[in-house]
């Protein structure tokens, strides 16, 4: 447990957390939306500091980061917890479930990145804003040992959080659900607007923080194409054409089971329109097949991908080895061969 970062106290003892859009304010003994910030006795206190539930080694790929520090692993952390209530969460039992865990501090969680083999650390599985405190402080300490640092997040994060750790975070991956509908949004994930996300996400691109963005896939529900048509418009206006942009199949999960997978036709569909818009790195993701990276100019292979699992990186000082186009590839001094 530590006190809190973005919050200012109130009368009656009450406190008001300014870490995300929910903007919650807290009542003594109470807690926010996301169920690990609680009041107590008018301060406000981060109960997921020190109470990891979950470290594992993973390849960068899974995050899914394409375009950072390909063939990596990132040693991944998470606490309990979520400013989301997503009904389709596929990682529930962490997000939603109780508040055990490990205690383990950020000098710790940087050894067990060092000794693991990792080239960085990705705070993912539930969403990082609501263990700031934790993976700011770690953050810090991972970049002193040369590790890389990735936030895997909803979004729904103030400004001012994001540029306080901007300068530690070297790549981040922003989950979109339903491209974004926020009627979608409300109903399946309880949240009230996308307009937010869209703010932090120009956010950590202006701070020069590698950003790409997936977007869920919802068949029924959360799968129409003139919304995903936006989304597509909004980036490529916004971060630019040069954005990533992983399209991904959905799978029934938690309280959401009567719906099927994501055809993969769907998935396609938003591929194809993605790119016949000018976007230049476009993924499927959760489904079999080729996912290689290729020069938007040439079209020439630099990054060979099998699903999920980089193979081989062929670029010459972040160019194209066959044009000599720059291309938006980041995080390769992470990455050898």
């Amino acid at each position: 447990m530590k006190e809190a970062m973005f919050y200012e106290k109130l009368d009656e003892g009450k406190v008001k957390c300014n870490l995300c859009p929910w903007n919650c304010v807290i009542d003594e003994g109470d807690r926010g939306v996301c169920g690990v910030r609680e009041n107590r006795d008018g301060i406000l206190y981060s109960l997921s500091y020190d109470n990891v539930s979950s470290t594992n080694l993973d390849p960068i790929e899974k995050k899914p980061l394409f375009n950072f520090a390909p063939g990596t692993r990132t040693y991944s952390i998470c606490t309990p917890g979520c400013n989301w209530k997503c009904k389709y969460c596929q990682n529930w039992q962490l997000s939603q479930g109780d508040l055990g865990g490990r205690s383990i501090s950020p000098e710790k969680i940087v050894e067990g990145a060092k000794s693991s083999g990792a080239s960085g650390i990705s705070y993912t599985y539930t969403e990082p804003t609501i263990f700031y405190e934790l993976a700011y402080d770690t953050a810090k300490i991972a970049h002193e040992n040369g590790l890389y640092n990735t936030f895997v997040t909803n979004g729904f994060i103030n400004p001012e959080p994001v540029r306080e750790i901007a300068p530690y975070l070297d790549g981040v991956t922003v989950d979109f659900k339903g491209s974004g509908n926020e009627d979608f949004l409300k109903e399946f994930a309880g949240v009230p607007t996308v307009e937010p996300i869209y703010t932090s996400i120009k956010e950590y691109f202006e701070a020069g923080v590698h950003v790409e963005i997936t977007d869920l896939i919802v068949p029924r529900v959360g799968d129409s194409m003139e919304s995903t048509e936006d989304l597509i418009d909004w980036i490529s206006e916004g971060p630019g054409v040069d954005t990533p942009l992983h399209f991904l199949r959905f799978y029934p999960a938690y309280r959401v089971k009567d719906i099927p997978p994501t055809p993969v036709e769907t998935l396609m569909e938003a591929k194809e329109l993605a790119e016949s818009k000018g976007m230049n790195y476009v993924y499927l993701g959760n489904v079999p097949g080729e996912n290689s990276t290729r020069c938007p100019n040439c079209g020439h292979e630099i990054i060979t991908r099998r699903m999920s699992r980089t193979v081989a990186v062929n670029l010459d000082d972040g160019r194209c080895p066959n044009c000599g186009d720059p291309v938006n590839v980041a995080g390769l001094n992470w990455t050898s061969g």
